[in-house]
């Protein structure tokens, strides 16, 4: 055991998890890359969780924190804050929701647990529907609608939660039927709910589950539950924390997938915008934004140097069509790596969209969560230069496959060749 990691263990929480059996420190980071403690190299599939959205120590990033940093670095929502409304003025637009608010949080924890508060306190009711296998955050509130096992460590919550069927295509009760009836089969399960309970105030759901292993309905499902919610007052609170920003390729936001039938009531999101910068937030229409009828204040929130990063970062997500490039290069890499899975019986799926992929493992043979192996191809991986993450829910286990945005033909192609190795390792 290395002397960092006896002296963390010694002071912070067993229940702080730690990637790999020998433990890894990462001391510098640059484009897709990034470097340890003892100076080897790895190709960054990962992100710090999906958080160095752009790229490490990308240059314009650097300089406006680092010219914000010698102005001012906080001054708290008490005062005004030109970086902060600059922001919102351009997360609002961007956000499809009409007349929108923004407020800003420090995470994606907060940003969630403020999206709670808003939609009990305008519908006057503490009833949630979750989905099943999600993830909404560490808070005593965001645990409490969380339908992931794993990561869901007490049942006390302040909100009635109740789950509903769909967030994971490939398995459960519906997973043998067609898009169409997979949908329609959601929906009556949605409509016999309502049914059973008093009104809720909102649904709350990631149009794609990050921590459950990347998994996601057919397109248009809530779209169709948007159209039984709707006719009830229900909300829908879009968790864009994983997938906003263009990530997914197809769309700058993972609801647009399901708009059909317009966007969101309330949208949070978090990690990204930042580029490792603590940002979260939540975009709602001014009428439920506005309902709190108490003082709020965020101390840490909007404060101006994270600001100076997220308008940074933003800029050149936008300049650059890092959108467009998760598309094209995410493309590549997820029919590079169904390649691969068609040789490896160990592998049951590679799903996802963008660069935003889920490799699902399984004992050969059958359908049962490996997650021994995933942690061996975690691990293979990293021997050969590659940090990727893992996930999973409800008997499976997953690989997290999802690079910065500016990730290059090339990089690809190195990290499935290495991801390629690790998996036929397993075999």
């Amino acid at each position: 055991m290395n002397d960092l990691f006896a002296r963390h263990r010694s002071v912070l929480p067993d229940w702080l998890a730690l990637y790999y059996e020998d433990p890894l420190e990462i001391t510098h980071g640059e484009g897709r890359y990034v470097w340890d403690a003892e100076g080897n190299k790895y190709l960054d599939f990962f992100g710090g969780i999906l958080t160095t959205m752009t790229a490490h120590a990308l240059p314009e990033v650097t300089k406006a924190v680092s010219e914000q940093a010698g102005r001012i670095i906080h001054s708290s929502t008490l005062y005004l804050n030109r970086p902060m409304v600059e922001l919102a003025e351009r997360i609002s637009q961007l956000s499809g929701i009409p007349d929108a608010r923004v407020f800003f949080t420090t995470s994606g924890t907060e940003a969630n647990d403020t999206a709670l508060l808003l939609a009990t306190t305008y519908r006057r009711s503490n009833t949630i529907l979750a989905m099943r296998n999600s993830y909404h955050g560490r808070s005593f509130s965001a645990v409490g609608i969380t339908g992931n096992r794993g990561w869901s460590p007490t049942s006390l919550s302040p909100l009635q939660t109740l789950y509903v069927h769909g967030g994971v295509r490939t398995r459960g009760p519906y997973a043998e039927l067609s898009d169409d009836d997979f949908i329609a089969a959601c929906v009556e399960d949605l409509k016999d709910l309502l049914g059973h309970t008093r009104p809720p105030a909102a649904l709350i759901a990631e149009p794609i589950q990050g921590v459950g292993g990347f998994t996601s309905p057919p397109d248009g499902l809530y779209a169709a539950f948007r159209e039984v919610l709707a006719e009830r007052g229900i909300l829908w609170i879009a968790d864009e924390v994983q997938t906003g920003w263009g990530r997914t390729g197809d769309n700058f936001w993972g609801w647009q997938a399901h708009g059909q039938h317009g966007p969101p009531d309330i949208l949070t999101f978090a990690k990204g915008i930042g580029n490792g910068m603590s940002i979260g937030g939540v975009v709602a229409r001014a009428e439920i934004m506005n309902c709190l009828d108490a003082n709020s204040i965020s101390t840490f929130g909007g404060t101006q140097i994270t600001m100076a990063a997220g308008l940074a970062n933003l800029s050149y997500l936008l300049e650059h069509d890092l959108q467009g490039n998760a598309r094209r290069v995410g493309g590549l890499l997820i029919e590079r790596l169904r390649g691969v899975a068609a040789q490896v019986p160990g592998v049951r799926e590679v799903r996802g969209r963008g660069l935003m992929l889920g490799i699902e493992l399984v004992k050969p043979g059958t359908d049962q969560a490996d997650p021994d192996a995933a942690s061996a191809v975690l691990e293979a991986c990293r021997a050969d230069g590659l940090l990727i993450g893992k996930g999973g829910g409800h008997n499976t286990s997953a690989l997290r496959v999802a690079p910065p945005l500016s990730l290059t033909v090339a990089e690809a192609e190195e990290g499935a060749a290495i991801l390629e190795n690790a998996l036929r390792s397993i075999q």
